[in-house]
């Protein structure tokens, strides 16, 4: 499966708009005008602050003692409620909103005016953010859109625990999509309705009805990405990027790794499972799994340290793996989810793995990747279909970096 992202860029916005943006950490690249920057403070020394910046890399500026210097909290949208702040109060982490000083000297980069968030209280906001997501958030991959009635039909899960989630948008939702060539939320750009496409992954945030099929959004994010199972032909630990032969397209493919990307590997026994699940070769257990199959017992916890699936963590006595909190083969998705998590350095060459990337002919950057996935390549489409679910709902959006 494979479909183009059609992104609507940012139109350019006002000092309080990217303000605003700041506090949460989304800061368009495209909302930067060359007389303002925002970025992370990563240095202090004396009166000069250096700012790793979200658009071109490190920038030095001078921070006169005329300067307005301001900190204001995570998420609040009127500047006038921000404090006045010493440039003592300033801190390496903190986010930093920096307005030059258009009158200095040739050759010199000086600050205006700085609006700073502190590093702890923008952690705390993201993490209940992240929370937020979780608990009122739904995921899954566009089944179709109605524009007029902002109506978005989502299909999630996978097997005995698929469902079809409706979404319902109105003017007051913020429409985000990912931007080209990123997995971050904080990058996703403002996009209308009609952006969104049959097959691209979403998740919305917002009130649930009592089952989850159902949810007002307040805020969408959504995205094209792209789907590639092949073998590894080339490792580059330095770069952190590997080569796959798509299987599909027979095209060599750059996929770079970033540590972003969620990264597991599925022990043999559950491949097969997946695999024998998304094939449909069932021997008439409850959901679809072959009868052996049986739980292990209450404490049936999958355990990932040292990969390993046994007794408590997990396994039946007859070397099977019993599903999360001993239940009957349970969800495939969930599955994956408990699947051990391992590093770049765990790959190897001539090994098949299945991955969701950004959108991209020969040079990708990988959202989600999953090795150990032989037998899961006898079913491709299915395989995908899962993967490419369970990226959008394994976690909540990194929502305020």
């Amino acid at each position: 499966m494979r479909s183009k992202m059609k992104i609507r860029l940012l139109s350019p916005i006002a000092h309080m708009a990217v303000a605003m943006a700041l506090l949460t950490g989304s800061v368009l690249a495209g909302a930067q005008a060359p007389s303002r920057f925002v970025g992370t403070i990563t240095a202090i020394s004396g009166n000069l602050l250096t700012v790793k910046t979200d658009a071109d890399g490190e920038r030095q500026v001078e921070v006169p003692s005329t300067a307005t210097l301001k900190r204001i909290a995570p998420g609040e949208k009127d500047l006038s409620k921000a404090e006045t702040i010493p440039f003592s109060d300033l801190a390496i982490g903190d986010r930093a909103l920096v307005k030059l000083d258009p009158h200095a000297p040739a050759g010199t980069s000086a600050a205006l005016q700085i609006v700073a968030v502190k590093q702890a209280d923008l952690a705390l906001k993201q993490q209940k953010d992240r929370e937020d997501w979780q608990q009122r958030g739904v995921g899954g991959l566009v089944k179709s859109v109605d524009a007029g009635s902002g109506i978005i039909v989502l299909t999630s899960g996978a097997g005995a625990a698929a469902k079809t989630i409706t979404v319902h948008a109105t003017k007051a939702t913020m429409l985000k999509r990912y931007a080209p060539a990123s997995v971050r939320f904080d990058a996703a750009q403002l996009a209308p309705i009609d952006a969104i496409h049959a097959g691209d992954q979403l998740r919305a945030r917002g009130t649930k009805n009592a089952d989850g099929t159902e949810i007002a959004a307040e805020d969408v994010v959504s995205g094209s990405f792209r789907n590639i199972s092949g073998i590894i032909g080339v490792l580059d630990t330095a770069g952190s990027t590997l080569q796959v032969k798509d299987l599909t397209t027979k095209q060599t493919v750059t996929i770079h790794i970033t540590a972003d990307a969620q990264m597991r590997r599925l022990p043999d026994r559950m491949a097969q499972m997946l695999a024998a699940r998304l094939k449909g070769a069932n021997g008439g257990g409850a959901n679809g799994w072959s009868k052996n199959l049986q739980p292990a017992g209450s404490n049936a916890v999958p355990s990932q340290r040292g990969g390993q699936w046994g007794g408590a963590s997990g396994q039946a006595s007859n070397g099977q793996w019993a599903g999360p909190n001993g239940g009957q083969g349970g969800d495939p998705q969930q599955m994956l989810n408990h699947a051990p998590a391992i590093q770049f350095g765990d790959l190897k060459k001539g090994e098949a793995v299945m991955v969701v990337s950004t959108d991209g002919t020969a040079d990708v950057t990988a959202i989600t990747l999953v090795a150990g996935v032989e037998p899961l390549l006898e079913a491709p489409a299915a395989s995908q279909n899962l993967l490419s679910n369970w990226s959008m709902s394994a976690s909540a959006p990194d929502v305020a970096q």
